[in-house]
């Protein structure tokens, strides 16, 4: 299996919750795996220059930091563009590893490949 999706439904409202996310995505793509990040409801904000400077908590890595490795390593995020229209968001302030995808773009990616899922 040389392909991770990691389907990240939490924003900054449980930033533990999404740094181990990060972490999980971050060890994928720095081992050479092409890493999808799916992310859904609050977690679209992510997707956002900028937006996830937090540390969640004492010995926590910034995930700042983890979102620029998960970039340089080659990760990916397909955001929901149900959940940015829901909340607003503007598509313009994206990271540039980020579109805008649902399922469909998601099951396109994966294509006949196996893949390795985790879900936060």
């Amino acid at each position: 299996m040389n392909k991770a999706v990691i389907s990240l439904c939490t924003g900054l409202e449980d930033p533990e919750r999404v740094t181990v996310a990060f972490l999980v995505a971050v060890g994928a793509a720095e081992q050479g795996r092409q890493t999808l990040m799916f992310l859904t409801k609050e977690a679209v904000r992510i997707a956002l220059s900028g937006f996830a400077n937090v540390v969640a908590c004492d010995g926590c890595p910034p995930l700042s930091g983890l979102l620029s490795r998960y970039e340089a390593a080659g990760g990916k995020f397909l955001v929901c563009p149900i959940c940015l229209d829901a909340r607003k968001v503007d598509r313009t302030g994206f990271a540039a590893n980020a579109a805008a995808g649902g399922t469909v773009q998601m099951w396109d990616w994966i294509g006949e490949d196996a893949v390795v899922s985790f879900s936060y």
